[in-house]
């Protein structure tokens, strides 16, 4: 028993030490001081420190499309704030709705985009998806919708 410890232990030991880190992957790597949203439990931190994304749009319509299409709209935001803004998640309400958006802190006054593609294929009727986006902001999640009327092909 002691023995397949020992092996266990070196193996992860061996695997561990491999994964060193690309001194070229460094400038891609967030500083600890942009993650950190000064925002406490207490709500007492001075909030015009934050960072603020401010969206052109957080809702759009793609009217109708036909079922089997895959429809896309970019979310364009600005960062209002005083702050770097760090997008740390984009999730959906559905696997139909696919989200891309950057992975790097977008500097006060820089703008970004959020991409969201919606596939239809096998979704008639009257669809609507949310986007939450999570970001070192107060609040720490806004809402994006998506809305679309699927139709059957030739049904038009």
């Amino acid at each position: 028993m002691n023995y397949r410890m020992l092996v266990f232990t070196g193996m992860l030991l061996i695997l561990l030490g491999g994964c060193k880190s690309n001194p070229k992957d460094q400038d891609q790597l967030l500083n600890s001081d942009v993650v950190n949203n000064p925002n406490s439990a207490s709500n007492q931190e001075d909030r015009s420190l934050l960072p603020i994304i401010a969206f052109e749009e957080t809702e759009h319509d793609f009217g109708r499309i036909i079922e089997g299409e895959t429809v896309s709209f970019n979310f364009t935001f600005t960062n209002t704030g005083k702050k770097d803004l760090v997008i740390a998640d984009v999730s959906t309400s559905c696997g139909c709705t696919v989200p891309s958006y950057p992975k790097t802190a977008i500097r006060p006054g820089e703008s970004g985009t959020i991409k969201i593609a919606f596939n239809s294929k096998g979704r008639r009727g009257f669809q609507t998806k949310t986007i939450v986006v999570v970001a070192n902001t107060q609040p720490n999640v806004t809402q994006l919708k998506i809305k679309s009327q699927v139709i059957a092909p030739g049904a038009e």
